[in-house]
């Protein structure tokens, strides 16, 4: 990171509880060093035990991440991230609509037979990323499942999600996956105004959807095979990673 990035981070990471006198031991090494070897990490695809011998030591590295995971921290630094950018493209920090999709992902060999599976419109033999983003693109929730598993399917259980952690939500916008039960389950049960926008029927070749552009965008930038660190592979502490 650039100093300036640092600045911005520093201010939005979670506090270390030795910091305010509540225990704890403090850390053996810069969090900026620490951040930083993890970005590489995901960036490049590597297994922990890779880590460059300018970075931290890798279980050292990989203690950090797994405390962090386990504690909440990362999604709590992700928040306020988020809510930082909102603020300074004219937004409220907490949105009130968001827009749904799923793409469908290969998985690597490593990956346990019994956490992937085969989407048979895609063709793909893997795992399915769902999420919901707001109306800029910024990730707000996400659920990894089996490729096999259908948008409505999964979609009841993100839009919980959704509503536990956005109270403001009231409005998301889908594709034709989205359409059947889960709408009025929306409607009567997490008071979310579903609302489906299809391609026309006269529509040919790639066409920009009202709203779906924003997610499709989205899940483009992230279409490379981009790693979980810890998510099922040979073993998280050093071997590799796949969605």
């Amino acid at each position: 990171m650039t100093d300036a990035e640092w600045a911005v981070v520093r201010d939005a990471m979670p506090v270390p509880s030795w910091l305010e006198g509540r225990g704890g031991q403090p850390e053996g090494y810069c969090h900026r060093q620490l951040v930083d070897a993890v970005r590489y990490l995901v960036a490049g695809g590597i297994t922990w035990r890779a880590m460059p011998a300018d970075f931290p030591a890798w279980d050292r590295v990989y203690a950090f991440f797994r405390r962090w995971r386990d504690k909440g921290l990362v999604t709590e630094f992700h928040d306020r991230l988020r809510g930082r950018f909102r603020e300074a493209a004219g937004r409220d920090p907490e949105p009130t609509a968001g827009i749904i999709d799923a793409q469908s992902v290969k998985a690597a060999a490593s990956v346990p037979a019994a956490s992937r599976g085969f989407d048979g419109g895609k063709k793909v033999n893997g795992r399915k990323r769902h999420i919901v983003v707001d109306t800029l693109g910024l990730l707000l929730t996400v659920l990894v499942t089996a490729a096999s598993v259908t948008d409505r399917e999964a979609g009841g259980t993100l839009l919980e999600r959704l509503r536990q952690r956005h109270w403001r939500i009231t409005r998301v916008w889908a594709d034709g996956g989205y359409t059947g039960r889960l709408v009025d389950l929306a409607r009567d049960v997490l008071r979310i105004a579903l609302t489906v926008v299809k391609r026309g029927d006269d529509a040919t070749g790639f066409t920009v959807l009202p709203k779906r552009w924003l997610v499709e965008r989205t899940l483009c930038a992230t279409r490379r095979s981009v790693c979980i660190p810890g998510s099922a592979g040979r073993n998280s502490e050093g071997g590799s990673w796949a969605e």
